[in-house]
């Protein structure tokens, strides 16, 4: 860890004046100028955009109107910018307004139109030797994660390494192995248990999050849907057949941490920076693809060079936010409301063994970035309160009328 804080930039949502140069736009803008400023881009350079662009009736992505303005700023340095992720989401983007003319760059598959385009990355992993990582982040010079942070089922928290940790990769990878990492440690033990017990296991969790392989005589778990309610353990008392390792949900929360690290490493430190959006915070990620009502409120934009940094600060803005008690799904039975229990909002939601932290202190271990950071706020409500109006405020032309 550097000794010397990391440089994280944000910018509220709140307004000190009602007015275009004090907007949240404008802070979007003087973040990303700030950014660009910091980032060696040579005229010519290709910078991937990698954002994820969501799945079906969701819309709560980073909206478009901020790409629109962040791809704007990066060709004014004369690179060519263009936005990536993976195939069905590209495919699909223009259902959510995505498309190469509003963005104003292309559209890109990060793994080619067939998911086939990938160079092989070595991990070594809980039994796992290699992960196949999109080609087209190969190709580019420059990287911005540009984010909209959120819940995540299986973590917690979906931000900027999430983003990168299985955006970056093919379906097969990131499916069959960062997601599967966490049925590496066994739960099931068929020898104590029996079929009809599993079955019952299988009917009495209250989040479906449990099923019955007749075939293999297997108990399978997802831990996305899992929120560590130990209704399983306590129907298991007696026979002792199932476990609820902690270390399965570290080992994804670390494999998330390895992946980014490998996209990281295609790239000079320099010429990366990230963007965090904490609006329309929902429970959970973006990839259901299901309008979510927000559950805390809108916070701004955060900026950094650093992903360690960028994260923490997100997660810490979070955290001073309480939840908005009214939005929990009704499904989630048990989420803790605790005023005397100091643990993220996240974890509230989600469970005590989804840390949203923990992804973040392992890429920190991994020497990627410092997770003691300044906070420097940009165009603060105090500042744009004594700013004085343009001469100009409303858009009169043309005028239709």
């Amino acid at each position: 860890m550097s000794s010397t804080k990391s440089k994280v930039y944000f910018g509220s949502v709140q307004q000190g004046k009602l007015l275009p140069i004090a907007s949240f736009a404008a802070k979007v803008d003087k973040i990303t100028d700030i950014l660009i400023e910091q980032t060696p881009i040579a005229k010519k350079d290709k910078v991937a955009i990698k954002m994820h662009l969501g799945f079906n009736v969701g819309y709560q992505t980073v909206p478009v109107f901020f790409v629109r303005r962040i791809v704007d700023a990066i060709k004014k340095t004369g690179a060519y910018p263009f936005i990536t992720d993976n195939p069905t989401a590209v495919y699909n983007a223009v259902n959510r307004g995505y498309t190469q003319e509003t963005c104003g760059c292309p559209i890109i598959p990060i793994a080619g139109v067939k998911d086939g385009y990938t160079t092989p990355v070595e991990i070594n992993f809980k039994g796992f030797d290699k992960l196949d990582m999109g080609g087209v982040l190969k190709d580019a010079d420059v990287l911005i994660d540009l984010t909209h942070a959120k819940g995540h089922g299986a973590c917690g928290y979906g931000g900027a390494i999430k983003n990168l940790a299985l955006g970056g990769y093919s379906g097969p990878s990131r499916w069959m192995k960062i997601h599967a990492v966490a049925q590496r440690d066994k739960y099931w033990d068929k020898e104590k248990g029996s079929p009809e017990h599993a079955k019952k296991l299988v009917e009495a969790c209250p989040y479906g999050a449990l099923r019955y392989d007749e075939t293999y005589d297997n108990l399978i778990r997802n831990y996305h849907d899992c929120h560590q309610c130990l209704t399983c353990l306590e129907l298991d008392l007696d026979i002792g057949a199932v476990k609820l390792p902690r270390e399965s949900y570290s080992a994804f929360q670390e494999m998330m941490a390895i992946s980014t690290n490998k996209v990281l490493e295609t790239f000079k430190p320099e010429k990366v920076f990230y963007l965090n959006f904490a609006l329309q915070i929902t429970t959970f990620c973006d990839c259901v693809g299901v309008i979510q009502p927000p559950i805390i409120n809108d916070i701004g934009v955060l900026g950094s060079k650093d992903i360690v940094a960028i994260e923490t600060a997100t997660l810490d803005l979070i955290k001073k936010e309480e939840i908005i008690e009214k939005n929990i799904p009704p499904f989630l039975k048990h989420v803790n409301l605790d005023p005397n229990e100091d643990i993220h909002p996240f974890t509230r939601l989600h469970g005590p063994y989804k840390d949203p932290y923990e992804t973040v202190r392992f890429l920190e271990k991994m020497g990627r970035g410092n997770s003691d950071y300044e906070l420097i706020e940009i165009l603060s409500p105090e500042e744009t309160a004594k700013m004085k109006p343009s001469e100009k405020v409303f858009e009169g032309e043309p005028s239709f009328f």
